[in-house]
């Protein structure tokens, strides 16, 4: 049950863009997820985001998508599938669109906290080594990750209530 709920439109923030200067207009990619059961299955809904930092001093535009699909993780405490799962989407979603991040300086965000004691540390190297390995760039991870620890999972939480309200009417 790979599911969409919302799409992240390209070609409107393509539009919204074109109203910035790049020089200090920044765009940050982030990607949360969340487990949960259905019928005694687990999935995953992961939430990606585009944070459009509007000339560096203008408040922030933020883009998302929802993505829900089968949770395999065995170990809820070091969920490596789900992170790694996390850090693939949104490095795919950036070399899907590369074109565009090009021309601006864009940055990735992990939801990993490169703490021992968190259990998300349990992918720090495989999941920087990847973006680097595949798109260049070098990602921002815990504590510097906002778009990937806040954005991602408020426009999750958003998302949720708002689609929670249309299937209850």
């Amino acid at each position: 049950m790979d599911i969409i709920v919302e799409r992240i439109d390209i070609e409107s923030i393509k539009e919204y863009l074109k109203q910035f200067d790049k020089k200090t207009t920044k765009i940050y990619l982030g990607c949360d997820s969340a487990r949960f059961r259905i019928d005694g299955i687990y999935y995953a809904d992961y939430c990606l985001v585009v944070v459009v930092h509007k000339n560096g001093c203008n408040g922030c535009e933020i883009f998302g998508e929802i993505q829900r699909e089968r949770d395999y993780d065995n170990k809820i405490q070091k969920p490596k599938i789900r992170l790694m799962n996390e850090v693939m989407k949104i490095t795919q979603f950036y070399l899907d669109n590369k074109e565009l991040f090009d021309e601006w300086d864009t940055l990735i965000h992990l939801d990993i906290n490169p703490k021992h004691e968190a259990g998300s540390s349990c992918v720090v190297n495989e999941a920087i080594g990847y973006v680097k390995g595949t798109t260049n760039i070098t990602p921002q991870i815990k504590d510097q990750a906002f778009a990937a620890s806040y954005a991602a999972d408020r426009w999750k939480e958003i998302k949720h209530l708002k689609y929670a309200s249309i299937e209850e009417n």
